[in-house]
C-alpha cells in the first residue's frame, strides 16, 4: 500500500518510516500541514498517518491550534474524500479522541505504541474500507490473505519478501490487468526512495521462481499481469 505519513517529530517519522517500509508499504513522509495538503493534490494515497500537534510548515516550527491535524482531518473529509485515516499521537484525553473520531478518523492510536499494533490497525482499517471480512486473494493454485501476510501455493506456505509480498498482491487484487512497471514501483516506494532500474524484474523473477514460470505474464514494453489460467507451481 501507499501511505502518506503526516508526522512533525523526526525521531518518530524516519523510524516509522522505516518499519512500515520494511513491510512492504509504499511510504511518503510530510511533517507539515502545507506538505501534507501539496501530498494530498497531487497523488493518492492508500492510507493517511496523521498526527496532530503539526505546524503550519516545517520552517515555522509553529503550532497555530486552529491549523493542526484536525483541520487537515475535517478538509478531507469536507470535500469527500474517502481515504483512511489513523490518528497517531499523544492526546490522549477522552476528548480529544471524541473529537478526532468525529472529525473524520477511521481510527485513534495514542503514542507510544506497538508497531505491530499499528500494523494491526492498518490490516483491520483497510479490511472495513475494502468491505471484506476475511479479504483473501486466490489466482489458481496461489492464496494471498492480506491480514496475516500469508501466501500459499497447493496449501503449502511460500516465503516472500516484503516487497515480492506486495508485488504479488497488487497483481492478485487486479487479475488479467496489465500493470505497469511505474505502477508496481508506486506500489513500492515513496519519494525519497532510490529506485533501481530493475527492481521490479528482480521481484518479478523470484516470484516466478516461487509460484511457476508461467504464473505472471510479461507484456512486452507494458507490464505484467497474471495468467489467465495459470500453470501448477515448480515442481
Amino acid at each position: 500500500m501507499r501511505l502518506l505519513l503526516v508526522e512533525d517529530d523526526r525521531m518518530i517519522g524516519s523510524g516509522l518510516r522505516a518499519v512500515l517500509q520494511s513491510e512492504g508499504h509504499a511510504v511518503d513522509w510530510v511533517r507539515d500541514i502545507r506538505a501534507a495538503r501539496a501530498a494530498l493534490a497531487s497523488e493518492r494515497f492508500d492510507l493517511i498517518l496523521l498526527d496532530l500537534g503539526l505546524p503550519a510548515s516545517a520552517e515555522s516550527g509553529l503550532v497555530a491550534p486552529e491549523v493542526d491535524g484536525i483541520t487537515l482531518l475535517r478538509e478531507l473529509r469536507d470535500r469527500r474524500d474517502p481515504t483512511p485515516v489513523i490518528v497517531i499521537t499523544a492526546r490522549d484525553a477522552p476528548e480529544a479522541r471524541i473529537l478526532g473520531l468525529d472529525s473524520g478518523a477511521d481510527d485513534y492510536l495514542t503514542k507510544p505504541f506497538e508497531v505491530a499494533e499499528l500494523s494491526a490497525r492498518i490490516r483491520a482499517v483497510t479490511r472495513r474500507h475494502g468491505g471484506h471480512a476475511q479479504p483473501v486473494l486466490c489466482h489458481g493454485a496461489v492464496r494471498l490473505d492480506p491480514s496475516t501476510r500469508q501466501v500459499t501455493l497447493d496449501g503449502r506456505p511460500v516465503l516472500l519478501s516484503a516487497r515480492e509480498f506486495a508485488v504479488l498482491e497488487a497483481l492478485m487484487a487486479r487479475p488479467g490487468a496489465v500493470l505497469t512497471r511505474a505502477q508496481l514501483e508506486d506500489r513500492l516506494y515513496g519519494w525519497s526512495e532510490a529506485v533501481e532500474s530493475n527492481a521490479i524484474s528482480v521481484y518479478i523473477h523470484q516470484l516466478r521462481r516461487k509460484l511457476g514460470s508461467d504464473f505472471i505474464q510479461s507484456m512486452r514494453g507494458v507490464g505484467y499481469f497474471l495468467a489467465s489460467e495459470p500453470a501448477a507451481g515448480p515442481q
